[in-house]
């Protein structure tokens, strides 16, 4: 028996739709994260808020550091996923054994205790993380981090040019 043109249409249509959700990560729906779990996506910003907090300026949470280190791991960062996998994993079983909670449940003074124990024990995973949250900080916005520009702002650092624009007055020729 032939399909209608009715059923062919909203196969395809579905087939579409299920396969965009698959290919976007949102079939899940657990996680609002390219690559981390929901878990891991609070633990890297708890990590990220020890290694920058802020004081009378936004420090790395308020950045989004974690923002941009999950938006690299799905594209030039890729080799690292297996790192983070492990290191987050380590840095969980470290507050767990020192402490009996899982690191975003710890006080500020527990997380950066924890975090001492992993920059001896996990040295190249600590190193990493601490690379890829000053990147977040500092680096430019379109790149997933320093939301509204925070570090710029706190250094003084002006917005850079965009080039065909003109942000600057030109000297009238002639």
């Amino acid at each position: 028996m032939p399909n209608s043109r009715r059923q062919f249409l909203g196969a395809g249509l579905s087939a579409a739709v299920a396969g965009s959700a698959i290919s976007c990560g949102a079939s899940n729906g657990a996680s609002p994260w390219r690559f981390f779990t929901a878990e891991e996506g609070r633990t890297v910003d708890a990590i990220c808020d020890r290694i920058i907090p802020a004081d009378r300026d936004p420090g790395a949470k308020e950045a989004r550091a974690v923002n941009y280190i999950d938006l690299q791991l799905t594209r030039p960062f890729k080799r690292y996923r297996k790192a983070y996998r492990e290191g987050i994993a380590a840095v969980d079983a470290a507050s767990r054994k020192k402490f009996g909670g899982r690191f975003v449940e710890l006080p500020a003074g527990q997380q950066t205790e924890v975090l001492a124990d992993i920059e001896k024990s996990s040295a190249a995973f600590f190193e990493l993380i601490l690379a890829h949250t000053r990147q977040g900080f500092y680096g430019d916005p379109r790149h997933g981090g320093n939301r509204n520009r925070v570090s710029w702002k706190m250094l003084g650092v002006p917005f850079p040019p965009i080039r065909g624009l003109e942000r600057y007055d030109q000297p009238k020729v002639g």
